[in-house]
């Protein structure tokens, strides 16, 4: 068991949550969701006193559980450590596990000579996968995972996504694949930073994840009908009241000066109205419901011909530090198709990504927007949000760009931060901001929903399914791949092969 007693988080000047309570029993599978930046991975690191940089009130009890922690990135201390000496402390320790070691291996799709392999060298899926075999190695009590789905491919991404279901050990989990989180949430955490980002609210919902959006859904819904209703009301009373005033006031400006009495009753009635009127002022109404989601974009006027011709790639191999992954590649891309690479981890994809870019960004017929794996590799240099999307920006551009940015949920300060120090998901949603103010006609995605909060990105799915463009993408999201996705083609060692 795990508990958490009214538990306050403050970060410099705002708090992340205030008064938290729960707690974490055998069975349980808790999501915590929310928006990007919103503290869902310092509160982790809080309930491992690893979060120095926080003030903390209130209690964690862990009753001397074994906590396991996957961290949302590999740490540098862990980075040069071989893959052996990150798992076994020993060899006696490595005679002990093998057996576990090697059914997770064959679960996970690893070759036993990733041992020798240093874990910074690792593809990002591979990274996880050992990070997630220590956890398990470790036979931990209590699991904390910041996500657990992050690069992995499809048969590791179903592997996990059992496991968690399926494990009696209660589990702490920030995902934002939405597939994960239907198949294995029996409990919601959900964390909001409202009233532009000023103000922390959090909801605890014993449920699965569909219920608990088809409650907030509706809810919503319900709450913005009564303010309109209200507002409505409100409008219609405050007119009807204006035209009473203006008529008494007429009569008032006009009245003969031989009529005292009737300037008297005149008098006392447009008291009696600006009572009404300052009673009318304070009626409090339905407020419109305050939600961080409902983000707003959109690809105006981009528009890719069908007969256009956008790519062809051979390759008789492809290389990642001297070892070959694939050979006798051949792609052709026509028109604006929406088309997603798949395959193992550690294939290459992210590396075929990258030459496929090379070969599109100099094209002065196409408006080619890229967004890695490594979101800091299209960085040439310290940039704040603002000049990243607009380098050389004028006025008239930065002032579209806030308007942009400002619809994707981004405070002043933050479109004045440094690129590199806002969250992942606030990064995501900064590349989309560019990519429509450059007004980008071919995309190239390097898992481009990974980070988005999941209440986020059915938005942001939506308006890559409605992109005119072209879209080369590498991606498991198994709602991305269902929805925005016209072709799938798996890298495997032989090529390319249509799914």
């Amino acid at each position: 068991m795990f508990e958490v007693r009214n538990l306050s988080i403050r970060l410099n000047d705002r708090y992340l949550v205030e008064n938290l309570s729960f707690v974490l029993s055998e069975g349980d599978k808790m999501a915590l969701i929310g928006e990007e930046g919103n503290g869902k991975s310092t509160l982790l690191k809080v309930f491992l006193l690893q979060a120095p940089y926080v003030e903390v009130f209130g209690k964690v009890d862990c009753y001397e559980n074994k906590v396991g922690y996957l961290e949302q990135s590999l740490n540098e201390k862990d980075a040069k450590k071989s893959v052996y000496d990150f798992l076994f402390e020993n060899d006696q320790i490595y005679y002990e596990k093998s057996h576990s070691f090697y059914r997770y291996l064959k679960s996970f799709h690893l070759n036993e000579a990733i041992l020798e392999q240093t874990l910074e060298s690792l593809s990002g899926g591979e990274s996880v996968k050992v990070r997630l075999l220590k956890l398990l190695l470790d036979d931990c009590d209590v699991l904390f995972l910041d996500e657990p789905t992050n690069d992995l491919d499809l048969c590791s991404l179903e592997w996990i996504e059992n496991f968690i279901k399926y494990t009696t050990k209660p589990i702490l989990y920030v995902s934002h694949d939405e597939t994960l989180l239907s198949n294995t949430a029996n409990r919601i955490l959900h964390f909001e930073q409202v009233r532009k980002k000023t103000y922390c609210r959090y909801t605890l919902f014993n449920g699965d994840y569909a219920t608990y959006v088809a409650q907030r859904l509706k809810g919503i819904e319900i709450q913005t009908e009564q303010a309109k209703f209200e507002k409505r009301k409100l409008s219609q009373q405050q007119e009807k009241l204006n035209r009473v005033m203006q008529k008494v006031e007429y009569q008032q400006n006009t009245i003969s000066s031989k009529n005292p009495h009737g300037a008297k009753v005149l008098k006392k009635k447009m008291h009696t109205l600006k009572v009404q009127e300052r009673k009318l002022e304070t009626w409090e109404v339905t407020e419109l419901p305050d939600v961080e989601e409902s983000i707003s974009f959109c690809f105006d006027s981009v528009f890719i011909p069908n007969t256009k011709h956008i790519l062809h790639i051979t390759l008789s191999t492809l290389e990642v530090n001297s070892k070959v992954l694939s050979q006798n590649i051949d792609l052709d891309v026509v028109g604006s198709v929406h088309l997603a690479i798949i395959g193992k981890n550690g294939m290459g994809k992210s590396t075929f990504l990258k030459i496929i870019y090379e070969n599109l960004k100099h094209r002065t017929d196409l408006r080619v927007g890229y967004m890695p794996q490594n979101y800091e590799e299209e960085m040439s240099a310290n940039l704040s949000v603002l000049s990243f999307i607009f380098p050389k920006g004028n006025q008239e551009e930065l002032t579209l760009a806030r308007k942009y940015l400002g619809n994707m949920h981004l405070t002043q300060e933050e479109m004045l931060t440094d690129f590199k120090k806002i969250s992942n998901g606030t990064k995501v949603k900064v590349f989309l901001a560019k990519f429509v103010l450059n007004q980008c006609n071919v995309l190239i995605l390097d898992e481009p929903t990974r980070n988005v909060s999941p209440l986020s990105n059915p938005v942001i799915r939506k308006m890559l399914s409605e992109f005119n463009g072209t879209i080369i993408s590498v991606s498991h999201d198994r709602k991305y791949l269902q929805e925005v996705v016209d072709e799938i083609y798996e890298l495997t060692p032989e090529g390319l092969v249509k799914k």
